[in-house]
């Protein structure tokens, strides 16, 4: 998109500032629905962007899977092709994947081309290392412009998963940070967390494993059924309120 249909969109949706809103916030239906919660008090989504990463993500698989933990799996395609057996044991361990582009880019600039392009990327190279078709996409920074929905429909995703709470934890720090932040989730949200980091293989997100070895356990004392993002969920119903 140029610079005047950015222009032209702010004015005719009530300003800049509204434009922006709906661009960057997670729970905004603006620019399309997305789903931004399970439907579900008794559940809890667990979702991890930026994977696969060989430095966590098999830690983070074990960690799961002692839990009983099913999660959803956003992932960048350019890794998936660099690693495509872990994103395949990803699969295999039940858990849901989805697509986060091939590329990590800010989509709000790319035309609707570009968009289904980066989707089919990377959902070429899922359906490759896994045998299975990404339902889900979640657009890199959660980032979205008007351009994106005809895209998601034109590269077949179920739709534009958002979340709920976050960990924000795309950066090293102690995990007692993420603990703190993720006493905020609730039955029923859809939880961002990070395996990986979009700009290299092999980031550091020890402080995300912590955090997880903490709140697993509790969540799971309080009664929260670990579920992933199934393609076939109902998009309405999940949908939070803007």
């Amino acid at each position: 998109m140029n610079l005047a249909s950015i222009a032209a969109l702010a004015a005719g949706a009530g300003g800049a500032a509204s434009c922006a809103w709906g661009a960057v916030h997670p729970r905004s239906q603006l620019f399309g629905r997305t789903l931004c919660r399970t439907g579900d008090d008794s559940t809890l989504a667990l979702t991890f962007d930026d994977g696969p990463n060989p430095a966590v993500t098999p830690r983070l698989l074990e960690l799961l899977a002692r839990h009983e933990a099913r999660a959803t799996f956003f992932l960048i395609g350019r890794y998936v092709r660099a690693c495509p057996g872990l994103a395949a044991e990803i699969a295999a361990r039940g858990h849901v994947i989805g697509n986060h582009t091939e590329t990590h880019p800010n989509l709000i600039w790319l035309s609707p081309q570009r968009i289904r392009e980066e989707l089919m990327q990377c959902g070429e190279a899922i359906a490759e290392a896994t045998g299975r078709k990404a339902g889900w996409m979640r657009p890199p920074f959660g980032y979205r412009g008007p351009q994106l929905g005809g895209a998601v429909r034109g590269a077949a995703c179920a739709g534009v998963a958002m979340w709920s709470a976050s960990g924000r934890d795309w950066r090293p720090q102690p995990a007692a940070r993420v603990i703190r932040r993720l006493r905020r989730a609730r039955g029923g949200d859809i939880v961002l967390l990070h395996d990986g980091d979009y700009r290299a293989l092999g980031a550091d997100r020890r402080h995300t494993i912590e955090a997880l070895e903490y709140w697993l356990p509790r969540w799971k004392d309080a009664g929260l059924c670990f579920v992933g993002l199934d393609a076939s969920q109902n998009h309405g119903k999940g949908q939070a309120n803007g």
